[in-house]
């Protein structure tokens, strides 16, 4: 069947050169019969064979139909982004004005997808024939996929505006306008802007985003032309706020506008017209003189004008005050701690700053506090917009904060509150970003769609890989078809138009270019750049790989050089440490790459310093079995690299060397070593000179905590009961260690687990509760709370030493040929002429009223290591003692 295919198509192609076929001669069900025959050699597997004698036959008869619309379609059917052959097609019946043919050719481009050059064909094709209904059908596809049209958006916002759909025509206009400005055509511009200034007047953030863009794209002054029509709408309003504000956009442009002023001066009238006192600070302000400067004249007109009866004021020693009364020059303010206190206007507007009534310093002031702390809890997006409005409507999280902690919320309330709090900033429509500080919110006159929130977060941003991942999250909740995308999108194919050498820019640049134009392919930017072209420039691959900080990038780049060189296997080992994922290990297994495997585990076990990331990813993910056998490494090799990388992490956290990194990695070993239990695994399953070796290396790590410590000596010691740990018998001895019992032990193990998971944070709550009293100089709930933490870190430190220094005794070790621990000796007092009865234990066992004394103690150590039938005589505090040992019994248990 495949070989009945190849030679119809022979015989085609053969018929065609032969007997010259015109133009005319071919129709529709030419090319329908071309596509069952494309279909068959698809089901057949033999596609790539015909295509290549198309493309062979083209070599010679360029113009040939059947090998053109053959080659063409499998090509789209393979989804190459490669559709020069039928464009070739298309051009040659759109010469002949074959119409009919040229509308099926366009659909069956576009039956792949949409495609710029079949979109427009296909348009150009109904205007021919009159079919305006179906033209502009393809206009609303066309305007989708190619952001450089502008002039079809505008037809179809004339189209929509004459129809009445005014709010569809708004948002071609709006499209027309960005890229207008993307074109640099500024009088189509200016159209545009007439248009929606009349239609959304209220949509201020809309025309300020386009202002600053006319303003970089062309000059302040196109953008002063186009403010300057929109006040006057907003006049014709009588707008007086959005009045003010743009004409303070204007002066900004240009501080000596004398319109612009005498405008702001009479757009003030309008806004304080009820105002007792406007003129005069009108004239006090000099707002109308020119030789003042215009900027100072309005701040300062603004300052004298918050003066009214009931405004609130702050005083930087006074606090919170509200204007009582205004008399002449003089200005009456009652402050919480005083009074009726007068001022002079002159020294008000200099001492004073005024508050709007719902300002978080007014609130805090006349709210109490459980209610005004229960209003931000529940209703964190009032309390969002209440700061930020106080903070001058630009703030950012640590300015929040400090509105906030401690004077209303705790700081671990604000943990909680805080999480909701991005939240809304991100999501809600009323928060935007400043245009250059991605991390200062706003509140928004209108709200914002997401598109153009993350449009300005991009803008705001300055890394690279910041921009990347803020592109990435647009992709996810935003259509290519916004006008905010083709900008996003130019700022990283303009890296590969303009490249001199390959960088993780230009990496990251092409990988991403081309995810999106996989699943776009009409966004295709046409650069003749390809993979092998790049890889070949790259100087040094592992810092270009190192600094891609994308994830889904590095494993783009690896899948690339898997296609592209044979040598992938080395290149895959090489670049595994900065890529510590399961996919390069299941790679290098599933094609055979066994050695390279192994090479690569020995590399990073050797190179444990280095690599430490790597060692604890390849702890984590292969057994022990695998290790011995599969890589030939011993477990105790992989186990003195986590060690010594754990020795490592401790050492440079001490030194304050990259301490979150280095918290991170000792976390992770001693997750492994010790949570996961294989320090212990290994010692059920190891010979005692390796167990010897390994605990050495653990015991010489003075910063381990020491419970862990003995938990690994227990488990050594049930496992090799003659086991001598370093120092060996010097355990019994008074001069060495802590000998104590298991019980014991576990005690202290409480205590110290209380002190650090209850006392202390219920500590540190109490302190931070005493610090919201304020004026720790007076404060004793401060004092006290700060004591007791002294106390408490004393404890945990000794608890701590002691634990090091703890070594747990067994009951199977009792010696009774002496006095040693955990004996039970009967002495006969020789000056008292009395038997006397004692138990020897440790420090943490004693308890002298009931006879069971500490081997530590002045008179344990005295009679310590002493035999039976022995008479021993000391003094003690000038009291002198002399004993007969008459018996040594074990204790029980």
């Amino acid at each position: 069947m495949s070989e009945e295919i190849e030679k119809q198509v022979s015989e085609l192609l053969n018929e065609e050169k032969w007997t010259r076929a015109t133009l005319n001669s071919y129709t529709i069900n030419n090319f329908i019969d071309l596509d069952e025959l494309i279909q068959n050699a698809v089901d057949q597997d033999v596609k790539n064979r015909i295509k290549d004698m198309c493309d062979e036959h083209l070599v010679h008869t360029k113009n040939s139909i059947i090998a053109l619309y053959i080659s063409g379609i499998i090509a789209l059917n393979r989804q190459v982004i490669d559709d020069s052959n039928m464009i070739q097609l298309i051009n040659i019946f759109s010469d002949n004005h074959k119409w009919n043919v040229v509308e099926f050719l366009c659909n069956r481009i576009l039956s792949f997808g949409e495609n710029k050059f079949a979109l427009h064909t296909l348009a150009s094709c109904y205007d021919h024939e009159n079919e305006e209904e179906k033209k502009h059908a393809i206009w609303e596809r066309l305007i989708k996929v190619d952001h450089d049209e502008a002039d079809i958006v505008r037809f179809l916002a004339e189209i929509k505006e004459k129809e009445g759909d005014i709010d569809t025509a708004v948002e071609y206009y709006k499209r027309a306008i960005h890229r207008y400005i993307n074109k640099k055509l500024f009088s189509n511009e200016k159209d545009m802007w007439l248009k929606l200034v009349e239609y959304i007047p209220e949509e201020t953030d809309f025309f300020f985003q386009i202002e600053r863009k006319v303003s970089r794209v062309h000059s302040p002054e196109r953008a002063t032309q186009l403010l300057e029509a929109y006040y006057a709408k907003l006049k014709s309003l009588e707008n007086w706020d959005k009045s003010i504000f743009v004409l303070k956009r204007i002066l900004s442009y240009d501080p000596k506008n004398v319109v612009a002023r005498k405008e702001i001066t009479e757009c003030f009238k309008n806004k304080y017209s009820g105002h007792s006192h406007l003129d005069e600070y009108i004239r006090l302000s000099n707002l109308n003189q020119s030789w003042r400067n215009v900027h100072e004249a309005i701040a300062d007109f603004e300052k004298h004008i918050s003066f009214d009866t009931g405004n609130f004021v702050w005083h930087r020693s006074w606090g919170i005050g509200r204007i009582r009364e205004i008399k002449g020059n003089s200005i009456i303010i009652d402050f919480a701690r005083k009074r009726n206190h007068e001022m002079s206007l002159k020294m008000a507007v200099s001492a004073l700053t005024s508050l709007e009534k719902d300002h978080i310093w007014v609130l805090k002031s006349i709210w109490p506090k459980d209610k005004l702390k229960e209003k931000i809890k529940k209703d964190i997006r009032w309390a969002l917009k209440v700061v930020i409005k106080s903070l001058n409507n630009s703030a950012n999280m640590k300015q929040i904060k400090a509105e906030l902690v401690p004077s209303i919320l705790t700081a671990g309330e604000w943990s909680s509150w805080s999480v909701e709090a991005r939240k809304n900033l991100k999501e809600d429509p009323t928060f935007g970003n400043l245009p250059d500080q991605v991390d200062q919110f706003v509140i928004r006159d209108t709200p914002i769609t997401l598109e153009e929130k993350s449009f300005n977060r991009f803008k705001a941003e300055k890394t690279f890989f910041g921009r990347l991942s803020i592109f990435k999250d647009f992709l996810e909740t935003s259509d290519p078809e916004s006008e905010y995308f083709s900008e996003l999108f130019n700022y990283f194919t303009g890296f590969l138009k303009s490249y001199s050498a390959v960088n993780e820019f230009v990496m990251a640049s092409f990988l991403l270019t081309g995810h999106v134009v996989r699943k776009y392919p009409f966004l295709d930017p046409k650069l003749d750049i390809t993979f092998a072209e790049l890889f070949e420039q790259i100087e040094d691959i592992e810092t270009l790989f190192s600094k891609l900080e994308d994830s889904d990038l590095r494993k783009e780049l690896l899948i690339h050089i898997k296609e592209t060189t044979e040598q992938w296997p080395e290149y895959f080992s090489k670049l595994f440490p900065y890529y510590l994922n399961q996919y390069i290990i299941d790679e290098l297994v599933e094609n055979g790459k066994q050695d390279v495997l192994k090479s690569l585990y020995h590399d990073i076990i050797e190179k444990y310093r280095d690599k430490r990331e790597a060692v604890i990813w390849l702890a984590r993910n292969t057994d022990e079995e695998a290790w011995n056998d599969k890589f030939e490494i011993p477990f105790e090799k992989v186990l003195i690299s986590l060690i010594k990388i754990l020795e490592i992490s401790f050492r440079e956290i001490n030194n304050r060397r990259d301490v979150s990194f280095n918290r991170k990695i000792n976390k992770q070993v001693q997750t492994i070593l010790f949570k996961e239990k294989v320090l212990l695994n290994f010692v059920e399953t190891s010979e005692e000179d390796s167990v010897n070796r390994i605990f050495s290396l653990i015991n010489d790590i003075k910063d381990l905590d020491p419970s862990l410590k003995l938990d690994l000596k227990s488990k050594i010691m049930e496992k090799f009961p003659k086991f001598k740990f370093f120092g060996g018998e010097e355990k019994e001895t008074v001069s060495r260690g802590l000998i104590v019992t298991r019980e014991s032990y576990e005690e202290k193990q409480r205590q110290l687990k209380h002190i650090l998971e209850v006392e202390i944070p219920l500590n540190s709550k109490e302190i931070g509760e005493a610090i919201e009293l304020g004026d720790l100089k007076e404060n004793a709930e401060y004092k006290a709370g700060k004591e007791k933490q002294e106390l408490l870190n004393i404890t945990v430190g000794k608890l701590k030493e002691d634990l090091e220094k703890a070594t747990i005794f067994k009951a199977s070790e009792i010696d009774t040929s002496r006095i040693s621990f955990g004996t039970k000796v009967t002495l006969f007092n020789i000056t008292t002429d009395k038997e006397e009865v004692y138990s020897f234990m440790g420090p943490w066992e004693s308890d002298p009223a009931e006879n069971i004394i500490s081997y530590l103690s002045p008179f344990g150590n005295k009679l310590w290591n002493h035999k039976a039938g022995e008479t021993v005589s000391f003094t003690i505090n000038e009291r002198d003692y002399t004993y007969r040992i008459d018996k040594i019994e074990a204790l029980d248990f």
